[in-house]
């Protein structure tokens, strides 16, 4: 399945397409806002896993609705080594990937991050 193409901010307000990445290997996460919890959670988990995604050859990308200055300084923070970027509201990104829309819970409807999983990589690029 090829995936959406998209560019987007990074944590220092520079552009990076997804095209640009054509033929290698990438995993794209996306988190609600990169302060809450469970994101924090997840994000130094690619951090505490980093050696091994280097080692093969895979690049890290975090996706959330927060600005660059937020994710630059999460990333100095928790001394994540991958690139954070910016898809603010109303997110056509992770809209496009599936993962923003409207979310059941406890507390109600609301929009926010959805968790799935999305494969592709070389073969399946952008």
């Amino acid at each position: 399945m090829p995936l959406p193409n998209f560019t987007l901010m990074d944590q220092n307000s520079e552009p990076l397409s997804l095209s640009s990445l054509r033929g290698q290997r990438v995993v794209i996460y996306s988190t609600q806002r990169t302060t809450t919890p469970g994101c924090t959670k997840e994000a130094c988990g690619f951090r505490d896993q980093w050696a091994r995604y280097e080692q093969l050859g895979i690049k890290v990308l975090g996706i959330s609705k927060d600005g660059a200055a937020s994710h630059e300084k999460f990333i100095a923070k928790y001394t994540l080594p991958f690139t954070l970027l910016c898809d603010p509201e109303p997110c056509p990104v992770a809209s496009a990937y599936g993962s923003y829309g409207l979310r059941s819970s406890w507390a109600g409807n609301t929009m926010g991050m959805m968790r799935h999983n999305l494969r592709g990589g070389p073969g399946r690029e952008a």
